[in-house]
């Protein structure tokens, strides 16, 4: 083997290294599962691609899969707190009470019939959501495209100002 054509397979097998090392780190990591107080797991997420689909694949496992979004935005893109509230439909027992960071919220409900009201900022959306034994429920919470996000999560700031001089 010539030495130059040992230095190109050198060089190549270097840089295949870098890349399949680079490529779990700049993976987004997946996303925790959680337990509300009321005792109900939940799991939010799904900002990216890789994320997106991660919680795509799992969701028919969860007993209801939650999407938030905004009408003019794309899927996977939503990132603002949602508070989420979970409650049975026919005994008021309220089985879910989170914040949801992502496009998505799944949760282990049993079957039955709840209101899920999704509240961004100050406008609360609310739906009802039908989880069957072996079929997930799932709903997807659209706020209108005129809504403002960021001045509805994010409190105004303060301006600075200086010692004011008298005239």
């Amino acid at each position: 083997m010539s030495f130059r054509l040992s230095r190109l397979l050198s060089a190549a097998v270097t840089a295949g290294a870098c890349v399949l090392s680079a490529g779990p780190a700049s993976a987004a990591p997946l996303p925790d599962i959680l337990m509300a107080p009321q005792g109900t797991e939940y799991m939010c997420g799904g900002v990216g691609r890789e994320q997106q689909a991660f919680m795509e694949m799992v969701s028919p496992r969860w007993g209801a899969t939650l999407e938030f979004a905004v009408s003019r935005g794309q899927r996977g893109q939503f990132d603002e707190p949602v508070k989420v509230r979970v409650v049975n439909k026919y005994n008021g027992e309220q089985v879910l009470d989170a914040v949801a960071h992502g496009p998505y919220m799944l949760a282990r409900l049993a079957p039955g019939t709840y209101d899920v009201q999704a509240t961004l900022g100050p406008l609360t959306l609310t739906q009802t959501l039908n989880v069957a034994l072996g079929a997930p429920g799932r709903t997807l919470f659209l706020w209108p495209s005129n809504f403002d996000i960021a001045a509805a999560t994010h409190p105004p700031q303060a301006l600075a100002q200086g010692p004011q001089a008298d005239h």
